[in-house]
């Protein structure tokens, strides 16, 4: 006799956990590159202007902004990418239940 597959339905807590960690692990990621290319622009135009670089350009103005910004258009993309997927993944627990 097959042993019986009985699927859990998704839990909005796992969800919900899912869309904090993803966004903030994508955002920390994106805040990291901008800053690396914020730092490089910033030496760029200091060495073409012959003055030296102001890292605080870099992180205040520039990649704290942008980074908040990334955050934010992530945060919404994920909520929306795993509210789907939760609503399918409950859909398809509901007919293997019935089934």
């Amino acid at each position: 006799m097959a042993p019986e597959n009985n699927p859990r339905p998704p839990r909005w807590y796992a969800t919900a956990f899912r869309i904090l960690l993803v966004t903030f692990i994508v955002t920390l990621l994106c805040f990291a590159v901008i800053l690396f290319l914020a730092i490089f622009g910033t030496v760029i135009h200091a060495t073409l202007h012959g003055a030296s670089p102001d890292m605080r350009v870099a992180y205040r103005h520039i990649a704290l902004p942008l980074g908040a910004a990334a955050g934010i258009i992530i945060f919404l993309l994920v909520t929306i990418m795993e509210v789907r997927h939760h609503r399918q993944a409950k859909t398809l627990a509901a007919i293997e239940r019935l089934s």
